[in-house]
């Protein structure tokens, strides 16, 4: 009896599911079943405290006459729109400079990756938040340079949500590998022949480097855009959606909604409608992709 039971779990197909096992138990209990109840609780009255009332699409009807849903979306998109692209060159042009291997390489390497490991933790959102203070270390360093007046940045919605940006644009050290590792793979032997034809700098960089690196920098653009949209602590912990609302994150309304107005189920159609959101600008991207990445072809 052993023995069969032995030769049964040592089936490949047998022992494949024996240690697929934990993961797939994980997914059911932690996602799965966490999402089915959340896509339920989006069309109930739900307060958490109460037992959930079904109650239809009114919390959806309720999202579209929600002035403060339109304003965390607009919001959210901006910074996403914004600091995107900034990252992304930014995080280019660093690994750039890094192509060349030097004995010192690996030390800036992880030096400029340790903002993407730590700049989303709340320590970092709370040190942001004391440097760009009324008397912060940002504006000391200003009086240091002669300018005399004193910028409230996160008590002035025109500079709020820069600052906001200015954090997101600092992580760029995730990107920043995976250009490196892009660049790396591009033959030598492109440039050397390009320099043969008399090509500069600049022409090797638009002709030859940029084009084999859409596929990164597609791949890039959407992480980092599906990343934005999600963004939560920089915006709860430095403002908290103020001054005004001016810097009022998506996941920070849907967070208040759920946990400050007990309103779980209009906070689970919020995050339902978010899917959806993010989706869509997914869509739209992979949609675009033929027109602007390489795919390898003449």
């Amino acid at each position: 009896m052993m023995k069969k039971i032995k030769s049964w779990l040592c089936k490949e197909s047998v022992s494949g599911v024996i240690f697929s096992l934990p993961f797939l138990i994980g997914l059911l209990l932690f996602l799965i079943v966490p999402l089915g109840m959340s896509l339920y609780y989006a069309f109930c009255e739900y307060s958490i405290l109460s037992p959930a009332e079904f109650i239809g699409l009114k919390n959806f009807d309720t999202m579209f006459h929600d002035e403060m849903f339109f304003k965390s979306l607009g919001v959210t998109v901006f910074y996403t729109v914004v600091s995107v692209p900034l990252k992304l060159t930014f995080a280019l042009c660093v690994a750039l400079l890094f192509q060349k291997t030097t004995r010192a390489a690996g030390i800036y390497r992880a030096v400029y990756y340790l903002p993407s490991i730590i700049g989303g933790s709340v320590a970092v959102a709370v040190l942001w938040k004391r440097m760009f203070a009324v008397e912060g270390t940002i504006n000391q360093i200003l009086h240091s340079f002669g300018v005399q007046n004193t910028i409230a940045w996160l008590g002035d919605t025109r500079t709020a949500i820069w600052t906001l940006i200015l954090l997101s644009v600092w992580q760029f050290g995730s990107s920043m590998l995976i250009f490196l590792s892009a660049l790396k793979q591009i033959p030598a032997s492109y440039y050397e022949a390009s320099t043969v034809d008399g090509a500069g700098k600049a022409n090797q960089f638009f002709r030859i480097t940029l084009p084999l690196l859409t596929p990164t920098i597609f791949f890039n653009l959407v992480m980092q855009m599906i990343s934005g949209l999600l963004a939560y602590t920089q915006c709860y912990i430095i403002t908290n959606g103020k001054p005004m609302n001016s810097t009022l994150f998506y996941m920070v309304h849907m967070y208040n909604q759920t946990f400050i107005y007990y309103k779980a189920g209009y906070g689970a159609a919020l995050a339902w409608m978010l899917i959806l959101i993010t989706g869509v600008f997914t869509a739209v991207l992979f949609l675009t992709k033929k027109k602007w990445v390489y795919d390898g072809g003449d």
